[in-house]
């Protein structure tokens, strides 16, 4: 027998999707994944090249503290369509964020260099000299 809420059937068929939706697709699969990075060692430093397509480079933020660089992306847009009297016809809304850290043990964190350029973040990360023994002559006296 059917219910006697009106539409009841179509709010079965929606939760049935949302169902199905849930089960193949688990919520740690739902979120917003981080942004990917590529790492390569050039010798003397690394680059590491982080992909945030979409944002501006006043959206991004690089914090290093206590050994470890925390990236962050943040933007809102909003679009906005009205007809002559003002009306929205279409108001669109987009947010996104990101953030990651990486440990830098073993970089000089002040000699550390950013560009942004086509929706590439390139970091340069010099590494920290090898500490040489050092010899020295002792004179016999």
């Amino acid at each position: 027998m059917y219910s006697l809420i009106p539409f009841s059937r179509t709010n079965s068929l929606n939760n049935l999707f949302d169902d199905f939706e849930r089960s193949f697709f688990p919520a740690e699969h739902r979120q917003m994944p981080a942004f990917r990075t590529d790492i390569k060692d050039e010798g003397d430093h690394y680059l590491m090249e982080a992909e945030l397509p979409g944002f501006n480079k006043e959206d991004i933020d690089l914090d290093v503290k206590d050994g470890m660089l925390t990236v962050s992306a943040h933007h809102e847009e909003t679009v906005e369509n009205k007809d002559d009297a003002g009306k929205y016809i279409c108001r669109e809304r987009r947010n996104g964020s990101y953030s990651r850290s990486f440990d830098i043990t073993g970089i000089q964190e002040d000699a550390i260099g950013a560009s942004y350029e086509n929706g590439v973040l390139k970091l340069t990360l010099p590494k920290l000299a090898e500490i040489q023994p050092q010899s020295r002559k002792i004179a016999i006296q």
